[in-house]
């Protein structure tokens, strides 16, 4: 990879200002360049964060639009993963202006640091797909963390790289998704995974290959001493990984990683984890744990080490968490399915015979057939937020009972009549939270203090059977 250290002086334009901005910004000052920071959004609306890199930092701001920021005379340009392709970058692309995200920019920062102070840089896992990509990232971390090694977290998933870079690490695990992975140049993980490509973020992609392609991105630079991560007998998943040269390994029934029916199964390692004992249940998470266990098969990690980190690990917030147990019903907050194929894993995944779903946000282009398929087998009735409650509610038709709710608070109410005990009530939006929350934290936040605030043991409401 280049150095960055030939960035002083050079005009560098950072294309949205939200954390991997602002964090970006922070990242380039401090190597000598000179930085215009824009955004659509007007000054009035941008965060504080954004206002000091003017007032701390020198930074030059164009808000309310990016004309003003003059993107095609720059030297360099960091596009934010959330912005969508406008005609001024289309311009800086076809004159060559190299154009990078800020996983791109901090990953050389990180390398060239290292490279400074005399170390090896750091060994870079990158886990893509369209889920389960958090919780098989904050695995890895942990696993890796656990053996000693000094471990980056973060990505896609919490924080930027972009604000870690001037420190020391052995490890970098990110998480990755298709718009990072759309400006990457140099981007060359040791070990990358894809866990699925299904139908997400059709409102940015033609098509499903695209949306395939920019994940696979992940793959191009890795050499034949790289391993790359798929699941078995996906040919989607490996047509990807056979864009680099990365060892593949597999994992899922039948793979190199194998899951049975009691046990995940390391065969490069013959190592054996008890499917009983791990702290993530349910078959997806058997899936997430090999997947973990494929990734850092390269680590050579002690096997009493693995076991006791996936014993202990117990997931994410929002990620198929038990809120509540009310009047024989249990609740959980999957805020983070944001798309169908996270919540039709989460509809079949629970162990209670029928479900009311809680569903609904900004519709983000697919289809929700495979969600309708589903409910038929689960479903006890669905509750619909948000601007997508239409679309949703005309494909379900007939199949389960729906009904559409103003706000969170609602909706809840309304799912608390329709359950009966021995239910499962889903918050698993199978959309964006955008239309009505900051993001799927905020939205999962609301759900859970709206179960809280149930009446205990409220007598049935007589919902529909």
């Amino acid at each position: 990879m280049s150095t960055m250290l030939d960035l002083s002086g050079k005009r560098v334009i950072v294309v949205g200002l939200g954390l991997s901005g602002v964090a970006a910004c922070r990242l380039l000052v401090s190597r000598g360049a000179k930085v215009v920071g824009t955004d659509s959004k007007r000054p009035e609306s941008v965060s504080d964060d954004v206002k000091a890199l003017e007032r701390e930092e020198g930074i030059t701001l164009a808000l309310g639009g990016h004309d003003a920021a003059r993107v095609a005379d720059a030297d360099l340009i960091i596009v934010s993963p959330g912005v969508p392709s406008f005609p001024d970058l289309e311009a800086a692309d076809r004159k060559g202006i190299p154009i990078w995200s800020e996983v791109e920019l901090a990953v050389r920062a990180v390398n060239d640091a290292a490279r400074v102070a005399g170390q090896k840089p750091p060994r870079l896992v990158a886990i893509g797909g369209t889920n389960g990509k958090s919780t098989v990232t904050s695995l890895v971390g942990a696993l890796l963390e656990r053996a000693g090694l000094r471990t980056f977290i973060g990505g896609n998933l919490g924080e930027p790289l972009a604000a870690h870079a001037d420190q020391q690490f052995d490890a970098l695990v990110l998480e990755v998704s298709s718009f990072q992975m759309e400006r990457v140049d140099a981007f060359h993980p040791e070990i990358s995974v894809l866990l699925n490509v299904t139908a997400d973020h059709l409102d940015r992609y033609a098509d499903l290959a695209a949306y395939a392609r920019a994940k696979g991105n992940a793959f191009v630079m890795q050499t034949a001493t790289d391993v790359a991560v798929v699941p078995v007998d996906d040919p989607a998943c490996a047509a990807q990984a056979n864009r680099g040269k990365g060892r593949v390994v597999t994992f899922g029934p039948g793979g190199i990683v194998d899951v049975h029916a009691d046990a995940v199964v390391d065969h490069r390692s013959l190592s054996s984890f008890a499917r009983a004992k791990l702290g993530l249940q349910g078959g997806h998470n058997a899936l997430n744990v090999a997947a973990a266990l494929a990734a850092v098969g390269p680590f050579n990690l002690d096997p009493h080490v693995i076991e006791e980190v996936l014993e202990g690990f117990r997931g994410l917030p929002h990620r198929m968490v038990l809120v509540r147990n009310r009047a024989g019903v249990r609740w959980y907050d999957d805020s983070k399915g944001t798309n169908v194929g996270a919540t039709v894993t989460a509809v079949r995944g629970v162990v209670e015979e029928r479900v009311v779903l809680l569903a609904g946000g900004r519709d983000k282009g697919g289809s929700y057939g495979p969600l309708v398929d589903a409910l038929r087998e689960k479903g006890r009735a669905v509750v619909l937020i948000g601007e997508a409650a239409p679309l949703i509610r005309d494909a379900v038709g007939a199949a389960v009972p729906v009904h559409l709710a103003a706000s969170m608070d609602e909706a809840v109410r309304i799912a608390a009549g329709l359950a009966r005990p021995g239910d499962a009530v889903l918050l698993s939006p199978a959309c964006s939270s955008f239309d009505m929350f900051r993001d799927y934290k905020e939205r999962g936040d609301v759900f859970v203090n709206a179960v809280q605030s149930l009446p205990d043991d409220a007598p049935h409401a007589g919902g529909p059977q």
